[in-house]
Parts: C-alpha cells; structure tokens; sequence
C-alpha cells in the first residue's frame, strides 16, 4: 500500500488535549468574524471586537454581521464589545489569545495596543506598505518579547463561517503557540496545521494576492486554461524564489499557506484580487473597480511592495512586475501579457 504524504509538507499535524481557553478576535471585517463564529461555536469563551460601537450595537440586535456576513447568523456564546480594554482583558483572563483580524495597514497600531503577555497571531497576508517588513517583523520590532504568529490558508470567509470544510495551517516558531491556535480554531469543519515556517508562510499569503490580479488579468481577457495554469505555475516559481531568499523553506509553498492559497484566490470566483484582475481585463480603472468593490484587495496594496522587496533581494520576480505596471497605468494588460511572453526562453526551476 502506499503511504500518502500529509496535506501540509513538512509541518506537524497535531491532535492536542489542550482545555478551551478564552479567545479574542479583534477586528469584525469577514475574516475575523468568521473566525469567531467559528470558533464560538465549540468554545464558549470567544469575543469579537470592534471599533465601531454602532456595528456593534447592530451586531447584538441581529446576532450576525449584517455588513459583511449576513448569511451567517452568531452561535449564542459569542461574546461582542467595543473596548479595547475589555477584549484585551478577556483574552488575558486564563492565559488565552488574541487573533488581529485588521488589514495590514493596521497591523502595526494594534500589536502597539497590547501588552507583551498575551499571545497573539494575526490574519492580514501582505507586505506593510512603505516599509516592506511582513507580519513577523513589524511584531519583532514592536513587540520582540511577545509570543507571536501567523493563522493562513485557503480560505473564503463566507464558507468558514457557515461551517464548509477548510484547512488552514498556523505558523510560529513557537511550537506551543501554534498548538494552541489548533486548540482554539480545530474542529469538524475547520482543520488546523502547524509550522514552524512563518516567513514563508506570510510569504506566500502576500505574493498570491498579487499573482490573483494577474491570474484574473488573464481570464478577463479570455487567454485560456493553458493560459492559467502557466501563469498560476510559474508565480508559484516566483513566490518561491522570494520566500526562499528572505529565509523561508521551499517546501512551506507546497503546502496550504502557498500553492492551497495560491489555487483558491486565483481561480475562486469569491477572491476580491482576482475581481480586481479580471476587471483591468474589461479596461476599467482602478479607483472605480475598488470604490465599486467596497472591500480591500490587499493585492493591490502590496504589489509594489512586493516587487521593490524583491529587487533588494535580486530576485527575478516577471509576473509580480507586469501586475505592478498595469496598476500603476504604465502598460495596458494586452501589453503586460504580450511583454511577458516575449521573455528570452530559459530553463523551467
């Protein structure tokens, strides 16, 4: 008989004993409270958070997230606040954790906004704008005594939070840490991995945004399933290079944080950068297809980023460069993809 490898490569599957501890999800876009809803559902001790006190009220009333997750109604024992303080409190209560369901752009003021003794992992993919530094160095910069990580992986809110199966992996380089996400977030529905990976975890979950829009720039323009595939590939080739040089395992690409995301926010219908991609197809501008989208497309955001990060490091980084021109309006798609495959012909790896 042969023996199948598991899922995620080279990271530990873990079935864990631990007791339910308090969670706390601060941040009530769809993937946090989707999370929560989650999570509420077999733990009793879950909080949502958000900032604005009115979403809040109108989340207590409705038992659900009218503004982004309307379908998905909130199990009874979830807990919902607007103070800060009192999240943070929840979360400190029985050595429990905190999960940042924020952008980005906002990742660096909220790990500013919680002490060092609370665990804490994070949910945005991308690289922070101007800086370039990825989750787990704007946490070692801010907060380089706290224990920290990442929770990734293919994974569309709206399934999560009506109980569709999924699996993500969390990544640390503290072991116990990512074992507790497991404890936190395991159940039927939602599978949980480990790794102690996160620079190529993160890594992946930023570059997949940006190869999405280009996936979708090819779909949009009709191309083809050859198209695609050679596309999806050879960005996987690309997310790789770049992992790799900032440190990364090369293996952590094959697993959900990189191919698993890639797959989905590429090709899956509900990716808000691929909307972005197809869209540009059509000749839409930009500013119009993001008022219209309502939503952020961290794609976008990062994409330049990416691509400057990538040249420090003398990375060749094609794809991630032909996006970065089409959405700063330097060359109209037809002429990205046409400058892509006049490329000189090298050898595949």
């Amino acid at each position: 008989m042969v023996k199948l490898p598991k899922p995620e490569l080279a990271d530990t599957e873990v079935t864990t004993g631990l007791a339910a501890r308090n969670l706390t999800v601060l941040g009530a876009g769809a993937w946090g409270t989707a999370l929560a809803i989650s999570a509420a559902r077999h733990n009793p001790q879950v909080m949502l958070w958000a900032r604005d006190a009115a979403q809040v009220a109108d989340m207590r009333s409705s038992r659900c997230n009218t503004r982004y997750l309307p379908d998905a109604g909130f199990p009874e024992a979830l807990q919902l606040s607007h103070d800060l303080n009192e999240a943070v409190a929840h979360a400190r209560a029985n050595g429990g954790l905190i999960i940042i369901g924020t952008p980005m752009a906002a990742l660096g003021h909220m790990l500013q906004s919680l002490p060092d003794d609370v665990a804490t992992l994070w949910l945005c993919k991308g690289f922070e704008k101007g800086t370039g530094r990825l989750g787990h160095e704007i946490a070692q910069a801010l907060r380089p005594h706290a224990r920290s990580g990442i929770l990734s992986g293919p994974s569309f809110a709206n399934e999560v939070a009506l109980g569709q199966p999924t699996a993500l992996v969390a990544a640390s380089t503290d072991q116990a840490l990512a074992e507790q996400a497991v404890a936190a977030f395991h159940s039927d529905s939602l599978r949980v991995y480990t790794s102690t990976d996160p620079v190529g975890v993160e890594v992946g979950g930023a570059v997949k945004n940006v190869l999405a829009i280009a996936t979708g720039i090819v779909d949009g323009m009709n191309l083809g399933l050859n198209a695609r595939a050679a596309l999806i590939t050879r960005g996987l080739a690309e997310m790789t290079r770049l992992g790799v040089a900032l440190g990364a395992r090369p293996d952590t690409f094959m697993g959900l944080s990189g191919l698993g995301d890639l797959v989905l926010t590429a090709t899956g219908n509900l990716s808000r950068n691929r909307t972005v991609g197809l869209q540009l197809a059509t000749g839409k501008k930009l500013d119009q297809i993001l008022l219209d989208l309502g939503h952020v497309a961290e794609g976008v955001y990062s994409a330049a980023t990416v691509w400057q990060r990538a040249q420090t490091l003398g990375v060749a980084m094609p794809i991630t460069e032909a996006v970065v021109a089409v959405l700063d309006g330097r060359l109209t798609p037809a002429e990205a993809v046409g400058a892509l495959m006049r490329r000189e012909a090298k050898a595949e790896g």
